[in-house]
């Protein structure tokens, strides 16, 4: 129990003290190791940035995030001028090839969409997901053809290494356009810096996460 209210005292504290985050509406919950982050904030970069925190917090195995975003009055955007902001962003975006399209609906976006790239999918939220009116994105873009192994391990061992973590720590299974990684990291953080590395390599589709956190 002890364990369990360090972790939780320990999120709320990463939470406060992160100046891009509002966490006056914020409630933690954790069950060894698995946080829940229920309540509101004011805007959607909030609503990653509380995942972000409680994922670097020594302890937490797992985020599951369960904010609502509640708009401020000001910062309410209709649907048809949401939906030409988004689809301007991407369209500006050298990282985003063309034929991805943003829908806005009651502040829900939806991407759609066919990239050759994980990358450029996450290109895709990156580029409408600081638009003020986002109340949550929904990402409907298909990545395809096959993956490169070669250049997904080596992606992998690289957010290894800059967590100091050994290259043999996740081992890499590629078969067609799914990845599957297992292993053993120590913390939330360093198993989303490597199933995001993963995802960055060219073509992958899918992601099977297999890694342990042994804290």
């Amino acid at each position: 129990m002890g364990k369990a209210k360090d972790i939780r005292e320990a999120v709320e504290r990463e939470l406060r003290h992160d100046p891009l985050i509002d966490a006056a509406d914020v409630a933690v919950r954790n069950i060894d190791g698995n946080v829940a982050l229920t309540g509101t904030v004011p805007s959607y970069p909030q609503y990653l940035a509380a995942a972000r925190a409680a994922a670097g917090v020594a302890g937490v195995t797992d985020v599951h995030n369960h904010l609502e975003v509640v708009l401020p009055p000001d910062d309410r955007v209709a649907d048809a001028a949401l939906t030409d902001e988004a689809n301007s962003q991407l369209a500006v975006s050298a990282s985003v090839p063309e034929g991805v399209e943003a829908m806005a609906r009651d502040g829900n976006v939806m991407l759609t969409g066919t990239v050759s790239f994980a990358s450029q999918r996450a290109a895709a939220e990156s580029a409408v997901s600081g638009l003020t009116g986002i109340r949550n994105i929904q990402d409907k873009i298909d990545v395809v053809f096959d993956v490169e192994q070669p250049h997904v391990k080596q992606l992998v061992v690289k957010a290894l290494e800059t967590h100091g973590l050994p290259r043999t720590a996740v081992a890499v299974d590629v078969r067609g356009n799914t990845v599957m990684l297992v292993g053993q990291v120590r913390t939330q953080a360093e198993r989303d810096a490597v199933v995001g590395a993963a995802w960055l390599g060219p073509r992958v589709m899918a992601v099977v996460d297999e890694i342990q956190i042994t804290g």
